[in-house]
């Protein structure tokens, strides 16, 4: 599957379009992950926790795409957008969209 920022892929022609898809994923944080990111707060410096919680949740998001596009019929995602946003007090949601199509 190909999955890419831009609205044509070189070397391909779009034959189908089958709409919008998206993938979509909200994970939780804990008291423990919370109380090391405000240590590195504190001190300075990037937190690897948070780090490591984001490309999960990236992956993940990335993956369900993927899988709801090749559900649609799809073999290639274009123009996807990645959104990252905090709901709450300690959840993320990353939020991976465009559009399901296919190419030849």
């Amino acid at each position: 599957m190909i999955i890419t920022t831009t609205q044509t892929i070189e070397g391909h022609r779009i034959t189908a379009y089958h709409g919008l898809v998206v993938g979509e994923v909200i994970m939780g944080s804990n008291v423990v992950r919370d109380f090391m990111a405000s240590i590195t707060d504190v001190i300075g410096g990037r937190s690897g926790v948070y780090e490591t919680k984001l490309a999960d949740a990236r992956v993940e998001a990335s993956r369900e795409l993927e899988e709801r596009a090749r559900a649609m019929g799809a073999n290639a995602v274009v123009g996807v957008d990645l959104d990252y946003e905090v709901v709450g007090d300690s959840m993320l949601m990353v939020s991976i969209s465009g559009t399901a199509v296919t190419v030849e």
